[in-house]
């Protein structure tokens, strides 16, 4: 086995220090968008034991007035994907219209989507523990131009 050149080790120092640093950097300042070196806090909190859970999902009205799921099976888009532009979508609701291009896209002889909407269910929490109570709260909703 060759033994590193002063050169080669400095390198390798170099490179753990800095790789050091912005991993330091992202844990101390960043946010989950900085993964991996920011912090994944989506399993590092909680919430309160009397706070709603939020469940989030994506629904649309067909021109029938039928409430059709949005979910992953009827779009190929993942709820995650959703959530986490959620506040993109509510600045510029027109951008919902991807979903309702990829329901048409799987679904070309379903009733066309009057509306696209995105709903919070809050779910009540007890003690840690849902009570059967939930109220719905849209957030953002875009209705498809016909």
């Amino acid at each position: 086995m060759e033994t590193l050149t002063r050169r080669g080790r400095a390198a390798r120092v170099g490179a753990t220090a800095l790789g050091l640093a912005v991993l330091l950097t992202g844990t101390l300042w960043g946010s989950d968008d900085d993964f991996p070196f920011g912090p994944f806090r989506m399993y590092a909190t909680s919430n309160p034991p009397n706070a709603p859970a939020p469940d989030t999902r994506v629904e649309g009205v067909d021109r029938t007035g039928t409430v059709v799921s949005l979910g992953e099976d009827a779009t190929g888009l993942r709820r995650a994907e959703i959530e986490g532009q959620q506040s993109r979508y509510v600045a510029d609701p027109a951008r919902l219209a991807v979903v309702a291009d990829a329901y048409a896209e799987r679904h070309p002889d379903a009733p066309a989507l009057a509306e696209v909407r995105i709903v919070i269910r809050w779910i009540g929490i007890e003690d840690g523990r849902p009570t059967g109570r939930y109220t719905d709260e849209t957030v953002v909703s875009w209705q498809v131009p016909a």
